[in-house]
């Protein structure tokens, strides 16, 4: 596991510095991306490297063009006053930064905004994956893979641990990190692992009304609760038939103003695997 765990920080850590952005200019190809000499040669494009959405059939994909460009989809909460001494805060870009914060205009201080780091298990059991059934909103009713927000203190594998106990009453081992998915308009990203079951046992927790092992042609893709579960779900099934997962990473750009029951109101852009 700590191989496994080494490998995601690794790996995580260079695909972000590669793709840090310079000044308002989104000019990063795929293309450069993936041609770089600093590039791992175990990276490779993804074959569906972008997911034409079929909410929105018009969408682009990212792989018809290499002069596809990185743009920011996501918004911001604007800040009004300070987190530290309550005054009002001023909206400008911080010298030496590129992103507009909400600075206090009495004491200086930056208020930041970061993303939510959502952390789960993808359960492989007896040729199946275990899904619980959510039992509260938003998606109340639809299927969904034990997932949920890493809090202070705990690390990611610890987090997608927890998240499997409470709602679906399972005892599980990571086994390797699975896909890292960022989704930029809701200021989420989502890590999931593969996992086994330590005891053949599970039962729905607090958040669940039930939880129940899926055979792979059996997984109810039409009743999935969000994008990020459909995404990663079509990724394993994917692996599984060329021979064993990989590694992945990309973008779920959602189309705007899209409800998260709107499943297939998006795009995978930039998706790259082992």
């Amino acid at each position: 596991m700590l191989r496994s765990i080494q490998f995601l920080g690794s790996y995580s850590g260079f695909f972000f510095h590669r793709l840090k952005l310079h000044g308002n200019h989104y000019g990063l190809s795929s293309r450069t991306l993936l041609t770089s000499s600093r590039t791992p040669h175990c990276f490779r494009q993804f074959r569906a490297s972008s997911i034409r959405s079929k909410s929105n059939p018009d969408a682009k994909s990212s792989s018809s063009s290499s002069s596809a460009t990185f743009r920011s989809v996501g918004t911001t909460r604007k800040i009004n006053f300070c987190q530290s001494c309550g005054c009002p805060t001023k909206h400008e870009i911080p010298d030496g930064e590129e992103r507009e914060s909400a600075i206090c205009t009495i004491c200086g201080k930056i208020a930041d905004e970061n993303p939510k780091m959502v952390v789960g298990c993808l359960i492989e059991h007896d040729n199946s994956i275990l899904l619980c059934k959510r039992k509260i909103q938003p998606s109340y009713g639809l299927w969904t893979l034990p997932a949920g927000y890493m809090e202070i203190g705990e690390s990611a594998t610890e987090g997608a641990i927890r998240e499997t106990w409470e709602e679906a009453g399972a005892k599980v081992e990571v086994i390797s990190p699975f896909a890292q998915l960022d989704i930029p308009l809701i200021g989420q990203t989502y890590i999931i692992f593969l996992a086994k079951l330590m005891t053949p046992h599970f039962s729905p927790g607090p958040e669940s009304s039930e939880c129940q092992l899926f055979a792979l042609d059996d997984i109810p893709f039409e009743s999935l609760s969000f994008s990020s579960m459909l995404v990663t779900l079509n990724l394993y099934i994917e692996d599984i038939k060329f021979g064993k997962p990989k590694f992945h990473y990309g973008i779920i750009n959602k189309r705007p103003g899209a409800s998260p029951s709107e499943i297939h109101a998006y795009t995978l852009d930039y998706h790259l695997r082992t």
